[in-house]
């Protein structure tokens, strides 16, 4: 078996305890879409049909992560199912999996349990099942309201869709988010005004919007490089995002991460935040990752932190587990100088901001330098806070450089 069946069980954690979440990666989706490099596959490749096998070891896995975290009772207070398109999978299959969570981990009684979806590949009956199930919360992934826009991105929804998917989640009590791309070739400010009018219009819960990132290996990194599409210049998804920002809120939106806003501080998807704060969490699935913090083990010795992930064939993920094995592909421990360096890069992204007090002594100068630019608050780095003001949001990136 693999190093993750051998970790040391768990008993205690060092400065308390720490919250603990399960994700679930389901890589499956009708189509990919020309920008996607998710581990994610669709009718066609020979890794789809291994989604027969999916559900099995998926709980197979659960399975191993019960023996390997005994002596933690730690119950999960939060559940992401994410992709690919978990809505592949039936509700009955999906409840299936959030059953495996709560034997083997248990649910906090106020556990939020997420999954996203495809606004066409949810029905009205669909919806209620899981809340039925237990589910509390639904991400759609909306992207855009403007039809040239979703065809460039090889989205398959046509955009009413959207407002059906979202009336069937709110009348089955689901917490509603959606999910917008900024800054697809072709996309004009108007454009991305209209997506976002049309967001808000639907009145959901949270919404996330993220820049178009066009990475080199996918189809729309192809069409770039032969320059059969142009992309979006960085001043215009700039306005972009200021306008995004503007907008929510105007409508009564927060911003609480640099690319989510949330209604109220109830809204804001817990599970994210738990990232951002170096909780602990368990990925099921092909290719998943997974952390736990520092902790003491069962036999009273020290345990450092540590990350590791899965094979991300679903293929090989089901035959190890059909075989007892572990799914880890690699394992990678954590210094302290480690988790250090990622809480500033992870926690300076937050409208909560971070005490500068934490950020390594050798970096406490370049605050004055980040706060003359204008990229942090001065009011909030007097009261002894890393804050950043919008323009730093736009410099999110350059800021953790400098602070790191």
């Amino acid at each position: 078996m693999g190093d993750a069946l051998s970790a040391p069980s768990l008993s205690q954690h060092e400065g308390g305890r720490r919250d603990f979440g399960v994700y679930i990666h389901v890589p499956f989706c009708a189509v990919r879409c020309g920008y996607c490099d998710f581990n994610t596959y669709a009718p066609g490749e020979s890794e789809f049909s291994s989604r027969d096998d999916y559900v099995g070891a998926a709980l197979g896995e659960m399975a191993l992560a019960r023996t390997v975290m005994a002596g933690d009772d730690r119950p999960a207070r939060t559940v992401f199912v994410g992709g690919g398109t978990p809505t592949m999978l039936d509700a009955g299959a999906l409840a299936a999996l959030l059953d495996g969570v709560c034997e083997t981990w248990g649910l906090a009684a106020d556990a939020e349990v997420t999954t996203e979806a495809n606004p066409d590949s949810v029905t009205r009956e669909s919806l209620s099942a899981l809340a039925s199930a237990g589910f509390t919360r639904v991400s759609f992934g909306m992207q855009s309201a403007v039809p040239h826009v979703l065809a460039t991105l090889e989205r398959t929804h046509r955009p009413e869709n959207v407002e059906r998917a979202i009336t069937w989640a709110k009348e089955a009590g689901l917490a509603t988010s959606l999910d917008l791309i900024y800054g697809t070739p072709g996309e004009s400010l108007a454009d991305w005004h209209a997506s976002l009018d049309a967001a808000i219009a639907l009145e959901p819960d949270h919404v996330s919007a993220y820049a178009l990132v066009i990475e080199p290996g996918t189809r729309m990194g192809t069409q770039l490089r032969r320059g059969e599409i142009q992309a979006v210049d960085l001043d215009t998804q700039a306005d972009m995002y200021e306008a995004a920002d503007a907008r929510l809120a105007q409508a009564g939106y927060a911003w609480y991460e640099v690319s989510n806003w949330a209604r109220t501080p109830a809204d804001a998807c817990r599970h994210n935040v738990a990232y951002w704060t170096s909780q602990d969490w368990w990925g099921i699935g092909p290719g998943a990752h997974s952390y736990l913090g520092p902790r003491i083990g069962a036999d009273g010795a020290d345990a450092p932190a540590e990350r590791w992930w899965n094979v991300k064939l679903p293929r090989v993920y089901a035959q190890r587990l059909h075989a007892g094995e572990s799914p880890e592909a690699e394992r990678e421990p954590l210094s302290p100088a480690d988790l250090a360096l990622e809480s500033v890069m992870l926690r300076v992204r937050l409208a909560q901001g971070m005490p500068i007090g934490d950020l390594p002594e050798t970096r406490t100068q370049a605050v004055a330098a980040l706060v003359a630019d204008g990229v942090l608050d001065g009011r909030a780095a007097i009261a002894g806070m890393l804050l950043l003001t919008l323009r730093g949001r736009l410099l999110a990136d350059a800021a953790v450089r400098a602070l790191t």
